[in-house]
């Protein structure tokens, strides 16, 4: 099997074709290690020695890297600039990450050129730097938001129960600027949403319970 994985910061997508360049799974993966590692397995389970092809080696791709190189899998690299080249000789119309990944996973199959990617010292150490970096992160959002779940849950349970922390920034942003159910009743919905629209908010799509 040849994976083509087009990378993104969120997501990334991902084309596996056999050696008849048939398509065999084309997808969105969440860039996050559960969904990577459940993705190699998957691919392993189809092929023990995949080879998997990268158009982006930049931080974007550093959990994905570190977990096929703990995996032991093959990775190949295919600049930005061959990669467009390539892609204008394949029939699609636009640019889109499902055909990107498929040139990238063809590509693979087709060339035997293509420049392996190899953990060096130093990049290993800077990957686990990164990675350990976007760990922290995580778990420092998760803490903030348990936090503030409990203080909304003290305040309005209805509020606590309606908005949408995890998901929605516009909620983040309405909780900044008002806490208590009385100030977003004196608001009012349009005051609301030009106060979220003015800050490049969508307003939540949940509307909290009455106080």
């Amino acid at each position: 099997m040849w994976v083509g994985v087009d990378v993104g910061k969120a997501h990334h997508w991902v084309v596996v074709i056999d050696d008849q360049g048939q398509v065999r799974r084309s997808s969105r993966v969440a860039n996050n290690e559960p969904a990577l590692q459940a993705l190699v397995a998957e691919v392993v389970a189809l092929d023990s020695r995949p080879v998997w092809a990268v158009d982006l080696t930049a931080v974007e791709a550093a959990l994905l890297l570190t977990l096929l190189w703990a995996s032991e899998q093959e990775v190949r690299y295919l600049p930005g600039k061959a990669l467009n080249r390539a892609a204008a000789g394949y029939r699609s119309e636009g640019k889109t990450d499902a055909k990107d990944a498929r040139v990238l996973a063809d590509q693979a199959r087709l060339r035997r050129d293509l420049q392996r990617l190899r953990p060096t010292e130093e990049l290993v150490v800077a990957l686990r730097l990164l990675t350990s970096r976007r760990a922290d992160l995580i778990a420092d959002r998760t803490r903030t938001i348990n936090r503030l779940r409990q203080h909304l849950t003290a305040i309005c349970p209805g509020l606590e129960q309606a908005a949408n922390l995890t998901r929605q920034r516009g909620w983040l942003v309405l909780l900044a600027a008002y806490q208590q159910p009385a100030a977003i009743v004196a608001v009012g919905v349009e005051r609301l949403a030009e106060f979220l629209a003015g800050r490049a908010s969508a307003p939540p799509t949940r509307s909290p319970r009455p106080p």
